[in-house]
């Protein structure tokens, strides 16, 4: 038998010593507070319903937060660094972030899992672990709670097992196939764990998320839905099956080739990085799932999109912004987490200083996905948009884009903390030349999106962490049934998403584009639906390496420079946005390549960027691990 790490056992004994099981049990805004407690033992834990309890809410701490909120491996992420920034829809401009330090310049290295902290998603370092230890401690132990009723110990050991999938599926989207742990272990053997092949830990995700489908309640009215927010319900089990199945079926898994043929080939050869040829029937799979849930949903109802009160851009864009910045009364979140504490300073603190340093800024191809207010494709060969690409000209300030454009991503002229924001050349946001790139504003815009005004406007509030929300299970759905030759139901869903803000259908939108019959055409256009949608979420990074799409990944990125057009120079003084009379309505729009900062793939992409690489040191103790092929 081999070793396992000492990593491994340390998220066993961390499962043990639990968070405090003499303070009362919290709920509401309290649900996930970790109060001060002592070390105790299993004996304890589970000798009183309450501790048992607290055991469990203490491991759903332990999930998957996408936002940098602090210093350290977990919520720092890479050194204050987001996945999307990876993507061709945002750009960082912060030069010591792991993003500019190792994926920029093409220094990422497998040896980096041992030593750094600042990697995209660490094999050891992310919680994972101890989540999924913990969760299967609370499951074997907690039938022998004395004061719990039997109901409530098969709910409970249910939400455990969706925590379990949902931490697999963190490590999935990333790495591959990884061990499946089917118990949590003692400490004193030593054990084989061999890597999984992607099948078995697909099958793996799966199984466990359709057991706790068949005992959670659909939703959590009936228990005060106010007072539990956070909890896993059926709905959020069934809707992660379909998300776990989509990934499962792309190209990057599924496919007649391989996604990388550097050596080390091993964990090719071994199907821990995909399934050895291309299966139609992992597609059927992930359509039946989204049926399952289509079809719960039409029958126990409850989960619905948030919908604008009205017909403006302003009802539109509180609509988008209630699906995914509000908890209270959120009826889209399936699977949300949040930083604990709610008067914990730090997560805001440093969130905001963070996108002050230009780690987030936006992209302009990121801008251009976005379509006009009526739904068609946003051009610059439209010799009217080019000149005003966000507001009217005659009415300053009037939106003319897609809603979710001003709710994400903060453009030329958009009301801010009290007035219009001055991007030109020369304004109070962008003095310094756009060339130079650099700072919040480098790419001739700002992010909005989880940001708002800043980080006074976030203070004293939780800033939860959408994982899975409605509007993305339409999508899901979408392309499900795209894969199945269902292009006008395909069609249909992602409607649904498009109408909350107001657009109008795809077909109509785009009438030369042959939706009904171009599988292609219509896979683009999922794609970008999701983007717009789901910006800064997790979900166009993943969108690009499930699908391999290298394309996107070697295409160079551009910011847009804005330069004032009506004779005048510099800001515009000290006039609030209320006042617009003689605001200026000229602009030339001229995008620019990122040079500054550009990424080595543009000119040297391999495919084994797609997935991260192991840590050599856990490959090299030979308890099963196989690292993944472009890494050595």
């Amino acid at each position: 038998m081999r070793q396992f790490s000492k990593w491994f056992i340390g998220a066993f004994i961390g499962a043990v010593i639990a968070s405090s099981c003499v303070d009362d049990i919290k709920f509401g805004d309290s649900f996930l507070e970790k109060a001060p407690g002592v070390a105790v033992t299993q004996d304890t834990i589970f000798g009183k319903a309450d501790y048992a309890r607290r055991f469990l809410w203490n491991t759903y701490s332990k999930l998957y937060y996408g936002l940098a909120t602090n210093w350290n491996t977990v919520d720092g992420k890479m050194n204050t660094g987001m996945f999307e920034a990876l993507s061709d829809c945002w750009h960082s401009h912060n030069s010591w972030d792991g993003l500019n330090r190792k994926y920029y310049s093409g220094s990422y290295k497998a040896s980096d899992e041992d030593s750094a902290n600042d990697s995209r998603f660490g094999y050891t370092k992310e919680n994972c672990w101890e989540a999924i230890r913990a969760a299967w401690l609370f499951i074997e132990n907690v039938e022998r709670v004395p004061d719990m009723e039997d109901q409530e110990k098969s709910r409970l050991a249910a939400e455990a097992k969706v925590i379990i999938a949902s931490r697999y599926f963190d490590l999935f989207r990333h790495l591959g196939g990884v061990p499946i742990l089917e118990k949590s272990y003692d400490v004193s053997p030593t054990y084989d764990l061999p890597r999984g092949t992607v099948e078995e830990t697909v099958n793996f995700m799966v199984r466990l998320l359709d057991e706790a489908a068949q005992v959670l309640p659909w939703d959590l009215e009936d228990d005060g839905e106010s007072n539990w927010q956070g909890r896993f319900t059926k709905a959020a089990a069934m809707g992660l099956k379909c998300k776990v199945l989509l990934f499962a079926a792309s190209p990057l898994f599924n496919d007649d080739q391989p996604y990388c043929t550097e050596e080390p080939q091993e964990a090719v050869t071994n199907h821990q990085v995909w399934y050895g040829g291309y299966r139609p029937e992992l597609w059927t799979q992930c359509l039946k799932a989204c049926e399952d849930f289509f079809s719960e949903l039409n029958a126990k109802g409850h989960y619905a999109l948030m919908l604008p009160s009205g017909p403006s851009p302003e009802a539109y864009r509180d609509a988008f912004n209630m699906a995914y910045f509000i908890r209270q009364d959120n009826t889209e979140l399936l699977i949300s987490t949040r930083i604990i504490g709610k008067y914990n300073w730090d997560w805001w603190y440093y969130w905001g200083e963070w996108v002050g340093y230009g780690g987030y800024t936006p992209t302009e191809e990121y801008m251009e996905m976005f379509a006009m207010a009526d739904g068609r494709p946003f051009s610059w060969s439209d010799a009217t948009v080019a000149a005003n690409p966000f507001f009217t000209d005659n009415d300053y300030g009037q939106p003319i884009r897609d809603p979710r454009l001003y709710e994400t991503i903060l453009v030329n002229g958009a009301k801010f903390s009290g007035r219009a924001v001055e991007l030109w050349l020369g304004g109070r946001e962008n003095i310094n030349s756009t060339e130079k790139e650099s700072g919040i504003y480098a790419t001739g815009f700002g992010l909005y999106k989880f940001y708002k005004e800043g980080k006074s406007s976030l203070a004293s509030h939780y800033l939860e962490w959408p994982y899975l929300r409605l509007a993305e299970m339409y999508l899901i759905y979408a392309e499900a049934l795209l894969k199945n030759n269902r292009l006008a139901e395909a069609i249909n869903q992602v409607d649904i998403v498009r109408a909350r803000v107001g657009l109008a259908g795809l077909v109509e939108s785009n009438p030369t584009a042959n939706l009904l019959t171009d599988k292609d055409a219509l896979m683009e256009e999922i794609l970008r639906e999701r983007a717009c949608e789901l910006g800064l979420e997790d979900v166009r990074l993943f969108d690009m390496t499930r699908n391999k799409r290298a394309d996107l990944f070697q295409k160079p990125l551009h910011g847009l420079r804005i330069e004032r057009a009506d004779g005048g120079s510099g800001s515009w003084s000290d006039k609030n946005v209320d006042v617009r009379g003689d605001f200026p309505t000229q602009f030339s729009y001229t995008p620019f390549e990122l040079t500054n900062k550009s990424r080595s793939w543009w000119t040297n992409f391999s495919p084994k960027w797609y997935l991260s690489a192991f840590p050599p040191s856990e490959v090299n103790k030979n308890y099963g691990l196989t690292q993944n092929p472009g890494w050595k």
